[in-house]
């Protein structure tokens, strides 16, 4: 292995390691939510984590961002924060010509 080991260890109990297992299990979680669950659990086994990034598909930088908020946060370090900015004019299901009647 290159370069110096890291300090920020990720260690998972049996009830995080079944949460973040589950995530990956199912259908409906987000992309995003399963890369970084699968990459808590690669970490937690002891790969580095540049092999971790290529392998999950993220950046080394991303990687290290994720694993530094969960041993901060637990699981719940792993949802994406809300984002700044203006609330969406449109709902977000369906369209603004779906409510419209045409004849």
């Amino acid at each position: 292995m290159r370069g110096r080991p890291s300090r920020l260890k990720v260690e998972l109990d049996d009830t995080t390691r079944t949460t973040l297992e589950g995530w990956l299990r199912r259908q409906k979680t987000p992309v995003g939510l399963a890369k970084r669950a699968r990459a808590m659990l690669l970490l937690a086994q002891g790969q580095p984590y540049t092999r971790t990034a290529a392998q999950v598909g993220l950046a080394e930088r991303h990687v290290r961002k994720w694993a530094k908020r969960f041993v901060a946060a637990g699981p719940d370090g792993l949802h994406d924060r809300p984002r700044p900015g203006r609330r969406p004019v449109f709902p977000p299901t369906g369209h603004c010509w779906e409510s419209r009647k045409v004849n």
